[in-house]
């Protein structure tokens, strides 16, 4: 299913970035997707910080942008909180919510993901809605149970209109930042799993994009972006270095 659809890879740059270091980035990786257009989409979601810098340096390019989380506020007393509207504002299309890192340093709840994602979607972002399980429930076998009630605690609050506008990312939180990565197999046994609880919401839900992240490199990223249900990737590490993240681009586009 997923080789008849064009392939997305965005980069999570986490807490990294300066102004110069962005420069270079940016550029570099501006200019080496543009013989990748039509094949792959690519995007990048940035501190919150260098949103107006990533506009400026992407702009009129083939590259999105956006952030790594949006506020469950639309707006308030709410120090420190950056809301949706606030990312769309600098022409952003992306917001991850739910990643792994936040829902555990942050203590976010399933339902706290769902509102960010309702917010993203009214903001006119495209939410990239995050799941996954950790080691120790990945070694008892809870890995669909885990994630199955993560997205649906998603989906509960979404139209199927709205959920049709929705990107998903499975992050097996035991390989994320590990250097470990699930086998291509494994992701796509999770994958499946998804599209088919997806696909209980309506035909157009079952076909959104589903990534694939947790220590993408190089190395794997065709095997993994070639599966029938993995549609690209949500790329961290590797995407810090043009080259790398470049090249999984690349794979992405050689996977169709």
């Amino acid at each position: 299913m997923s080789k008849q659809r064009t392939k997305l890879v965005v980069g999570n740059w986490k807490m990294h970035g300066r102004l110069a270091d962005n420069a270079v980035l940016l550029e570099a990786v501006a200019q080496g997707v543009r013989g990748l257009q039509g094949a792959v989409k690519v995007g990048v979601c940035v501190p919150h910080p260098y949103l107006a810098q990533t506009q400026a340096l992407l702009a009129g390019s083939p590259v999105q942008w956006g952030s790594q989380d949006v506020s469950a506020h639309e707006q308030g007393a709410y120090t420190g909180e950056v809301a949706a509207d606030m990312v769309a504002e600098f022409a952003a299309t992306l917001a991850i919510v739910g990643h792994s890192e936040r829902r555990g340093y942050h203590h976010e709840s399933a339902d706290v993901v769902g509102i960010k994602a309702e917010r993203a979607l009214a903001a006119g972002l495209t939410p990239i809605v995050c799941v996954g399980e950790t080691l120790e429930q990945h070694e008892a076998g809870l890995a669909q149970q885990v994630v199955g009630g993560q997205l649906d605690a998603v989906l509960a609050k979404l139209s199927p209109a709205d959920a049709a506008r929705i990107v998903v990312a499975y992050e097996p939180v035991w390989a994320i930042g590990t250097g470990k990565s699930a086998t291509a197999a494994q992701a796509q046994d999770v994958h499946a799993f998804l599209r088919a609880r997806l696909a209980q919401k309506g035909a157009a839900v079952g076909a959104v994009t589903l990534l694939y992240g947790g220590s993408v490199k190089p190395e794997n990223a065709q095997e993994l972006f070639g599966q029938q249900d993995i549609d690209g990737g949500l790329i961290g590490g590797a995407s810090l270095k043009a080259q790398d993240f470049l090249a999984i681009c690349s794979a992405a586009a050689a996977a169709l």
